[in-house]
């Protein structure tokens, strides 16, 4: 599937069309009975359902009034919302450098939030990467996308940003797979930097470190890392776009999907077991 902004907004309209339509249809109304009752011309109906022409948001409280559909109205205004905004491509951002990549998640975004749910299946998150980690793991990204070498100004904008760790007023309720710890970025020494740093990270009384072992029989399998700010946004990155996700149905599905994940984690004793397994392994 394409990951282009334009293609992806004309998937997402097209998606929001076929909704109208079902509520439509389900209410038993034809297209021109819409058009007479909203004071539009038919072929506009056509052309929203159609996905050729964007609704606007009295067009989704006129639709939901008529089909008796007012409970699905927060859902249908935030895709609306969403359908030119989902993706941003890391390559139109990445013309000015990596540290604009990285402000896709404004520092306004992480103020506002008061829990933050991550997952991540084969990096430590951001905001618990030491500046060595950091560094390595951006000097791919750099090197990958081709954007401007800008890695001492990228670097500090991560290491600020975890300056919100420490405010207070947050929790973080974090869940890793084990592969994690095992992927390194950099030297051993650098991965080892980044394995104590994870156990510091575990004694903060405003976080919660689940580890998902690698053997085990597991509920939940999440496809990609992804970030849940409050019950807000969901954030994911792909190597071509930053996908954000604010309809209130999809940021339900991975919230579920997030308590799935937590379910198959170790804690405490034996998550700290397992970092030291992986320290352990570095020198062995």
């Amino acid at each position: 599937m394409s990951t282009s902004p334009s293609s992806s907004a004309q998937e997402a309209r097209r998606a929001l069309g076929r909704r109208l339509r079902d509520l439509r249809t389900g209410a038993g109304l034809t297209i021109r009975d819409v058009a007479a009752a909203t004071g539009k011309h038919y072929t506009r109906v056509s052309k929203i359902e159609n996905g050729h022409q964007p609704p606007t948001v009295r067009d989704i409280t006129e639709w939901c009034r008529l089909t008796g559909a007012e409970d699905q109205q927060p859902d249908l205004l935030a895709t609306l919302r969403a359908v030119d905004s989902a993706y941003m491509e890391h390559r139109r951002e990445a013309r000015a450098g990596m540290k604009r990549v990285l402000g896709a998640h404004t520092p306004q975004r992480y103020e506002a939030t008061r829990v933050f749910r991550i997952y991540e299946h084969n990096v430590v998150p951001g905001l618990f990467q030491t500046p060595e980690y950091a560094r390595a793991m951006l000097e791919f990204w750099i090197r990958f996308l081709g954007t401007p070498n800008d890695i001492d100004e990228a670097v500090a904008v991560r290491v600020e940003r975890q300056h919100i760790v420490q405010r207070g007023g947050r929790r973080f309720v974090v869940v890793l797979e084990e592969q994690a710890l095992r992927t390194w970025f950099g030297t051993a020494e650098v991965q080892a930097g980044q394995l104590g740093r994870l156990l510091e990270v575990m004694a903060l009384p405003n976080i919660s470190l689940g580890i998902i072992p690698l053997m085990i029989e597991r509920g939940g399998v999440g496809s990609a890392g992804f970030w849940i700010f409050d019950d807000d946004l969901v954030a994911l990155e792909t190597p071509s776009a930053s996908i954000q996700v604010v309809q209130p149905a999809e940021i339900n599905l991975y919230a579920r999907m997030f308590e799935e994940l937590k379910s198959s984690a170790v804690y405490g004793r034996a998550a700290r077991q397992l970092i030291v397994t992986a320290l352990d392994d570095l020198s062995g």
